[in-house]
């Protein structure tokens, strides 16, 4: 019997090692990878793979996976944040499978690759002919001519045939866009586990003329004209109090049980109420700035009341998704479930607000239990000055508040 069981572990032995190699077999170094979101528009980003950890590098940004698992003989590895994760098989020089990101449905997924090397974004980019320059500030409209068109403001910097940059709307950035630009065209791309944004355009003088594809569930036309002056309408101004209405609210902590906003625990408190759902992107960057805040004045008499709007088919499932996004960025302050990720729902529960037009949305209250800023969207650090300038504004605003 000893025998036996002394072999049984030898076995289990070989069969965990061999796992683990399986686990571990992706070769390190660099990696072109690409969705294919069509059956003519690919996708392309960039992989670093170290010490068998994979790196999604989007101009200044790079998201490490979570440590990547073998499954059904396929390798996972999950965007810390989102509920997404590629799910491929990997060879010394390719990688092959899908991305899948659940918080759009459990069928959704688009084919993905990758071949080691270290080519530009867009490996189709021929180098013969001097870049067009497309650096600096651009009007941009998306969806134009249509009833559901939209104004955005490009903010690009180029070195050589290399692009970086975002487009900033009314609702949030398009945060970290990557890529490259030739005598006529500039192609840009995202991918950061919940955004998968593709934007190519030909270059016609001080003008743009492009496709935008968002995932294989969205495709828009766009435009854009240099304009080193032109700004958005402010974030300040698009939500607003009702007149004469107070914030009043009641709903589920994490743990079930009800919260009536306002209460005593409350009362003389500087209070942001952030309206936003984990599977957002501008609510991530917003989030990871409200750690910052919350972290600095929460002793000073600051309280932060996060409402989330969430993906899933349940209670639990909501709370399943906020309770991964507090664990990983170690948020303290106060979530409570506000249901189906839906502006509509968002606004009957904040009915005292003209609209929630988009997530995140954050109102600021004063001790005195006064809304003092409604903000809509946000501008997180792919926009630059935009993001350093909102902070400062916004440290003064709380350092003003907390001292009354």
């Amino acid at each position: 019997m000893k025998l036996i069981f002394t072999a049984f572990l030898f076995f289990f032995s070989l069969f965990s090692y061999s796992q683990d190699k399986q686990t571990t077999n992706i070769k390190k170094g660099k990696w072109n990878a690409k969705l294919q979101l069509n059956s003519t528009h690919n996708l392309p980003f960039n992989i670093v793979v170290k010490k068998n950890r994979v790196h999604i590098i989007n101009g200044e940004e790079t998201i490490l996976l979570d440590l990547t698992t073998l499954k059904d003989d396929s390798l996972h590895a999950h965007f810390p944040y989102f509920d997404s994760e590629l799910v491929f098989k990997s060879t010394k020089e390719s990688l092959s499978g899908y991305f899948y990101n659940y918080a759009k449905g459990e069928g959704y997924k688009i084919p993905f690759t990758a071949k080691r090397g270290n080519l530009s974004r867009f490996s189709n980019v021929k180098k013969k002919g001097k870049s067009a320059l497309i650096d600096g500030r651009w009007k941009v409209l998306f969806q134009p001519n249509t009833t559901f068109q939209y104004p955005a403001l490009g903010l690009f910097k180029q070195k050589g045939n290399t692009v970086s940059g975002t487009f900033l709307t009314e609702t949030g950035d398009y945060r970290y866009l990557d890529g490259n630009v030739t005598t006529d065209s500039l192609m840009l791309s995202c991918f950061d586990g919940s955004h998968a944004f593709l934007f190519k355009a030909k270059i016609i003088g001080d003008s743009l003329y492009g496709h935008f594809l968002s995932g294989n569930h969205f495709e828009s036309e766009w435009s854009a004209t240099k304009n080193p002056n032109y700004e958005l309408v402010s974030p300040e101004e698009i939500t607003y109090l009702k007149e004469g209405r107070k914030v009043e609210f009641g709903l589920r902590k994490l743990n079930g049980d009800s919260l009536m906003f306002p209460n005593k625990d409350y009362k003389n408190k500087v209070v942001i109420i952030q309206i936003m759902g984990t599977w957002c992107p501008n609510c991530l960057d917003e989030s990871k700035y409200y750690k910052e805040l919350y972290d600095q004045y929460h002793s000073q008499g600051l309280e932060i009341i996060a409402v989330s709007y969430e993906n899933g088919k349940s209670f639990d499932d909501y709370v399943r998704n906020v309770t991964r996004l507090k664990t990983k960025l170690d948020l303290e302050f106060t979530f409570l479930i506000g249901g189906s990720a839906s502006k509509g729902l968002a606004s009957k529960h904040f009915n005292m607000l003209n609209e929630v037009v988009s997530f995140p949305t954050s109102i600021f209250i004063g001790r005195d239990g006064e809304v003092k800023r409604v903000h809509t969207g946000f501008n997180g650090p792919g926009t630059g000055d935009y993001y350093l300038q909102y902070k400062q504004k916004t440290s003064s605003l709380l350092e003003s508040l907390l001292k009354d």
